[in-house]
Order: C-alpha cells, then sequence, then structure tokens
C-alpha cells in the first residue's frame, strides 16, 4: 500500500499581513504569492506541485499563538536563517538543536507571535 501525506496544506496567522510576509521572505529568503481569497489575505510559500504547501494568512479567523499546533519549515541554510530570525522582529525561543541522524532544529516566534519550527537535514 503505497502511504498517503497527512499534511497538505498549512496556515501561519498574521495581525500585519505585510510586516509578516517580509518577515518570511527575508528569513527563508524567498518570494511569497500573494492572494485572496473569500476576503482572507494569503502569501503562498514556493513549493512543488503535489508537495506540501503553505502561506501566510490573514482575516477572521484567524489570529496568532505561541500555543497550540507546530509546524517546522525547512531550512537548506539553517544558521542564517536563525539569524535573519532576530534581525527581522522574530525571537530564538530554543536554540539549534541536534535530533541525532534527523538533522537540526530550532524554535522561534515569529513577527506575529507564533511559535514556528526550524528544520534541517545534515
Amino acid at each position: 500500500m503505497k502511504p498517503t501525506p497527512v499534511m497538505t496544506w498549512f496556515e501561519i496567522p498574521s495581525t500585519d499581513f505585510n510586516r509578516a510576509v517580509r518577515f518570511y521572505q527575508n528569513v527563508f529568503q524567498v518570494e511569497l504569492k500573494r492572494d485572496e481569497m473569500d476576503g482572507i489575505a494569503m502569501a503562498v510559500f514556493p513549493h512543488v506541485d503535489g508537495q506540501t504547501a503553505g502561506a501566510v494568512v490573514n482575516g477572521a479567523p484567524y489570529q496568532p499563538s505561541a500555543d497550540g499546533v507546530c509546524i517546522y519549515l525547512y531550512s537548506t541554510d539553517f544558521d542564517a536563517a536563525l539569524q535573519r530570525i532576530e534581525q527581522n522582529g522574530g525571537r530564538v525561543v530554543m536554540p539549534k538543536t541536534s535530533i541525532c541522524e534527523n538533522g537540526v532544529i530550532a524554535l522561534f516566534i515569529d513577527s506575529e507571535g507564533n511559535r514556528v519550527g526550524l528544520h534541517t537535514q545534515p
């Protein structure tokens, strides 16, 4: 039986949409594609069709939170991304931590108050 992906889409809430989009573009050195759907502003992260995708979102009922579900975003430039988090209004709350052969992780609070993980593999 072929494994079926469990996660297909994620959304990162924002209170200040433009600030949040700038934060993620600067930290990950990528361009997010802005769009709107049913009154919800969204900026979609680059992705390959058929793989997990996600966006920074703004509108009711989205509220940023440091509690609850935590997603991990992948970075091939882990150490530089960690530095850019604080340079762009975020805060690292768990420094670079080894998870053995699975790489390294860190946790940060983004510009909106969301707790988000950072991950890379060796």
